[in-house]
């Protein structure tokens, strides 16, 4: 065979293979549209009602204004195409565009992800956002490119706070002793320990029962789930600590990016951030009506002394296994 042949065969499969896979999440055109139109496939694990669905809705909104039609998404909830863990693992392969993803959940293979673990890496809700907002946010959101992936926005998930069932927590010794249901986490679980508790990684399926059946004293979440998991039924204290921060990231693939022309790429940015700010605003507000209901539910929301609980936290990243985020975690310190 001539090396010309050989070439332009090697070319060809090349070029077939990547129209396959561009066809698995590239659809062009859709019954009805011009010929030039791209609707590009995002899949996800929540519901409809979630303030992250609807910010992916506004943004293929958004989408379809900058670009005149020409661009859309088509979006899939309620976990049809898998879990969160599958949505990440076909972006990667590209056999799927985009998917949201926690930022938790890329830790195994992106170690910077790790820092949002960390207790009390912000200091409060506009630290995290202005880090977000950062140079170090964008370059955290390019991390993935390596694996077949970059972000394009960040999604608020909230922060995470304790919750108990017989006694209210205001200073870091009221842990001490307390079984506490932490995420199966490496942090999460040092934290608990660092504060004199017990972590105790039950599944969050059979934490409603754990918590009405003594088995543990109390969880952690955010205030959407505590209400909406029904846990404020049974835990009568909620004690607004703060001391995770740990947003979704709104990934797309980058043999999708690539593929893209430089317009719509250009308008996929702009509605990305658009639809960030627009979700950021969804979730205060269900937050809020989560905090009502559960005070009016007779649970006490506690303001607590964060000072004991950040001091207490402090040593943590001190082990070497966190030795990869320490000079990371002093950048974000720097951040105003």
């Amino acid at each position: 065979m001539t090396k010309s042949k050989s070439f332009f065969i090697a070319g060809l499969t090349t070029g077939l293979f990547v129209a396959a896979v561009l066809g698995a999440f590239i659809i062009r055109p859709k019954s009805g549209d011009s010929a030039d139109r791209i609707v590009i496939k995002l899949a996800h694990g929540l519901e409809e009602a979630h303030p992250v669905h609807q910010g992916m809705l506004f943004m293929r909104k958004r989408l379809e204004e900058l670009t005149g039609g020409r661009a859309s998404l088509d979006v899939y909830s309620g976990g049809v195409l898998g879990s969160e863990t599958d949505c990440l693992e076909q972006v990667q392969k590209g056999e799927l565009a985009m998917t949201k993803v926690s930022t938790a959940a890329m830790e195994a293979f992106l170690p910077e992800m790790k820092v949002f673990s960390v207790p009390f890496a912000f200091r409060d809700a506009e630290h995290f956002w202005n880090t977000l907002h950062s140079p170090i946010g964008e370059r955290m959101l390019e991390l993935g490119v390596a694996r077949n992936f970059r972000g394009l926005c960040y999604y608020d998930s909230g922060d995470r706070n304790f919750y108990s069932t017989k006694k209210p927590i205001r200073t870091v010794e009221d842990v001490s002793g307390m079984k506490v249901r932490v995420m199966n986490s490496r942090t999460a679980m040092d934290m608990i320990k660092a504060m004199g508790g017990s972590p105790c990684p039950i599944s969050w399926g059979e934490l409603y029962t754990a918590l009405a059946q003594g088995t543990v004293d109390a969880a952690e979440n955010n205030p959407p789930s505590f209400v909406s998991s029904r846990h404020y039924e049974v835990c009568k204290y909620f004690i607004a600590t703060g001391h995770q921060r740990i947003p979704d990231m709104l990934i797309i693939s980058t043999l999708t990016w690539d593929g893209l022309p430089d317009y719509i790429q250009k308008a996929m940015r702009q509605a990305a951030a658009e639809s960030e700010t627009f979700q950021r605003k969804l979730w205060k507000e269900m937050t809020d009506t989560s905090l009502a209901k559960a005070k009016e539910s007779g649970v006490e929301i506690i303001t607590p002394d964060l000072a004991s609980f950040r001091k207490a936290c402090a040593p943590i990243t001190d082990d070497p296994a966190y030795q990869d985020i320490r000079k990371l975690l002093a950048e974000i310190q720097e951040v105003k």
